[in-house]
């Protein structure tokens, strides 16, 4: 069983185009301006790692490429589907079959085991049957090298194995994006290497991988390095 997945759209587009997207809140203390027209094309394939301050938008972007918020202006597509039209129920739907996201503090459920982590998005979006979703919820785990670890609650297990177990849920639709936020944030610097490699192998097995840190030496490893600050790119090579 492959890792990859075919995209659904014309391989010449870029497989996430953002154009002129603004993002602002509203705070007590006035408007803040979290994204200021940001324009990104990232093609299918490519390991993009994007770097800035505290404050700089990171999580932001994220959230608009992911539909996890929409946007205030401008336009989000992913994987052909145009992300700032969706409704928050369309939005939530088409995120559980297409991106698969990571974040920082791992977000496993305390009282499944790992394994039932990892099954629950396939059970949620209802693509495979039981037995499938068990046995490809091994494989993931095999794939990460914690299947020994299937039946432990998340608790028996170090935050390095728990990060994979994450990146082992992400992947259980078998989404052609994974996005990552402060991945590596709490991790020790082995563990995260370890991480990183799995990414990496990811990408070279098809996946486009979008990852936001603080680690500018992180940035070394991608195919496609962004930096942003108050809100803009500033810098993309």
């Amino acid at each position: 069983m492959d890792l990859s997945s075919g995209v659904l759209q014309d391989k010449h587009k870029p497989l996430i185009e953002l154009q002129g997207v603004v993002k602002r809140y509203e705070s007590l203390a006035g408007v803040v301006i979290a994204l200021k027209g940001i324009d990104l094309r990232i093609s299918q394939g490519e390991f993009v790692v994007v770097t800035g301050k505290s404050g700089s938008g990171k999580t932001t972007l994220v959230n608009m490429i992911t539909g996890l918020d929409g946007v205030t202006s401008g336009e989000v597509w992913v994987t052909g589907m145009p992300i700032h039209n969706l409704r928050p129920d369309r939005a939530s739907r088409w995120r559980g079959k297409t991106v698969g996201v990571v974040f920082q503090s791992f977000e496993l459920l305390p009282t499944l085991t790992i394994l039932q982590n990892v099954m629950l998005p396939m059970d949620f979006a209802g693509r495979y049957s039981i037995r499938q979703q068990r046995e490809r919820a091994m494989y993931l785990l095999e794939q990460m090298g914690i299947a020994p670890h299937a039946q432990k609650l998340p608790a028996a297990i170090s935050g390095g194995q728990q990060q994979r177990v994450a990146i082992a849920r992400a992947l259980a639709n078998d989404p052609p994006v994974l996005v990552a936020d402060e991945p590596t944030g709490s991790l020790d610097s082995v563990t995260a290497h370890a991480v990183l490699r799995v990414f990496e192998s990811l990408v070279a097995q098809g996946k486009t991988v979008f990852l936001v840190t603080h680690d500018k030496d992180i940035a070394a490893r991608a195919t496609k390095a962004i930096t942003l600050a108050d809100g803009e790119i500033v810098a993309c090579s």
